[in-house]
Parts: C-alpha cells; structure tokens; sequence
C-alpha cells in the first residue's frame, strides 16, 4: 500500500504460487516474489518501505527488508514481531512504550562486522499498563537506512499500536483480499 500524508492513496497485491515452506531465515524466497509484483503494480514510487519481517537483524544481514529494498534500490526497513538472532544490551521484558534497546550481532551472524555491531533495536511500541504483556518489535534497517534512523521512523508510525500503521493497514487489507471483498 502507498500512505501520504497519513491517509492510504493506493493499495495493490499480488498472488504467486509458493515454491518453499516458511524457513525461518529464507522469508524473502517464500515472500519476497509477491512483495516486488505487489510493488510493481503501484502507480506510485515509495520513498520508504516498512516490511513485515528483518532487516539487517538476520544471519547474513540481509532479510526480505534487505531484499526488497535493493532491488527496488528504495530505503527499507525490517520490522519483526520476534527476534531471528542478535543480542539485546537489556533485558525487553516488560518495558514500557517507547523503550528501546541495541540488538547486537552475535556469533549465529556469519557476515556481522565489529565495526558495526549494532544490527537494529528492540522496540516497545505500545505496553498495557496493568499489565507488562506486549512484546517489543524488533526494527532493524533494510537498505539506505541506519539502525537508529530506522526506529526513530518506525516510532510515529505505530500511532498507540503495537505494529506500524503500514503493517496494520497491510495486514487488513490482505485479509480482506482472501475473503474476495478487497
């Protein structure tokens, strides 16, 4: 979907046959073929791209975020409701909204450098206040973005949300389109 100025300005979506099982790792060989026909068919070009997945927090640094990103050469950024690998420096347990912590590379990330060990961050988007159950996404960048840059683009779009607008409306709007009344 295209959002300007907070309101939706097209919505486009894409059906291909799956050719491989969810691996956790592989996303963007399973989605990634919808995701740019998807793209395609928009009459707009985006400035940013939030996909619903990883970024640089992935064991090559390079998820679907990444993925897309580069091949529409768009800046992108990967938001995962879980954490694929990586260190948080603190515990995300029971944050409140607005938190935030580094993800550093850890040893299951082959291409991490030590130069740059800050992958993404843990962020708490939204916190119950009776109760500390909403896990924090993790943001982290695709291509043409830093890791802080990212989350601090990623902040505003959750608007009082767990999940960014763009996912929200997105995940709306796909489930409208299986059920035949996009």
């Amino acid at each position: 979907m295209a959002i300007r100025d907070g309101r939706v300005i097209e919505y486009a979506h894409a059906t291909t046959p799956l050719s491989i099982p969810y691996i956790p790792g592989l996303l963007a060989f399973r989605e990634g073929g919808p995701i740019l026909a998807a793209l395609d068919a928009l009459s707009v070009d985006p400035d940013l791209l939030v996909l619903d997945g990883s970024g640089r927090i992935h064991y090559r640094e390079a998820g679907i975020a990444t993925h897309v990103g580069v091949v529409h050469d768009v800046p992108s950024i990967g938001v995962a409701k879980s954490l694929l690998c990586g260190v948080p420096d603190e515990s995300v347990d029971g944050r409140p909204a607005g938190w935030r912590t580094a993800i550093r590379a850890d040893g299951s990330m082959s291409t991490a450098s030590t130069d740059e060990p800050i992958v993404g961050y843990a962020y708490q988007s939204r916190q119950y206040p009776n109760s500390r159950r909403v896990n924090p996404l993790y943001v982290s960048p695709g291509h043409r973005v830093s890791a802080s840059t990212a989350v601090d683009l990623v902040e505003p779009l959750c608007a009082g949300y767990k999940l960014p607008e763009p996912t929200r409306l997105a995940d709306a709007f796909a489930d409208a389109v299986k059920r035949g009344s996009p």
